[in-house]
């Protein structure tokens, strides 16, 4: 397997028939922005091509970069690899892995500039506010309008438990377990005495 750089026309490039990812919308609008915000970007993750000009990794931000006008784009050229390299690279260039740790997310980087850079962020709340939860013309309001309807009760946990609780959580979905039953029994068997 041979690389290099080089800088070419966008012309040249071609889009990958097999690419199996795509954004719409607004996550492609937030890409084109990104690119015109920061174009040097792009030298430091080039597109990935075969020696036939077909990308390997980057369709998409060739398609903003078509999208934007662009003429040239760096480019790492990989030759010498066999059609199921090809296929295994378009896949692992695409995955995901791993997760955010959104507390050292935004407590080290303004939030309006991962926004703003594309990373979806959860609504945060500062400190949580339950008490509205119990006012007796909410709770009447809430039942109306949830009659047939699951409710969800908002979980903290610790950040240090928090990977195995969610690992817990997606095995007993999986499972289709019951989890609000499961918490309940808990719950009860651990202040079932002091219920008025």
């Amino acid at each position: 397997m041979n690389t290099r750089q080089a800088t070419i026309p966008l012309s040249n490039l071609k889009a990958n028939p097999d690419n199996p990812r795509f954004i719409k919308d607004e996550a492609f609008e937030k890409l084109k922005e990104s690119i015109s915000d920061f174009p040097d970007m792009l030298h430091m993750r080039p597109i990935v091509v075969d020696e036939n000009m077909v990308i390997l990794g980057g369709n998409m931000r060739y398609r903003a970069l078509s999208d934007l006008g662009m003429e040239e784009v760096p480019v790492m050229v990989v030759e010498g690899l066999t059609d199921e390299q090809k296929k295994e690279f378009v896949i692992k260039d695409n995955l995901s892995g791993g997760e955010w740790d959104w507390e050292q997310l935004t407590q080290e980087w303004n939030t309006e500039d991962l926004a703003d850079w594309g990373l979806d962020l959860p609504d945060f709340a500062e400190e949580a506010n339950y008490e509205a939860l119990n006012d007796a013309d909410m709770e009447g309001t809430l039942d109306e309008m949830t009659k047939g309807v699951k409710k969800a009760i908002q979980i903290e946990f610790d950040h240090g438990d928090y990977p195995i609780a969610q690992e817990f959580v997606a095995k007993a979905r999986k499972d289709d377990v019951y989890l609000g039953g499961l918490l309940l029994e808990a719950l009860q068997a651990r202040y079932e005495n002091d219920r008025t």
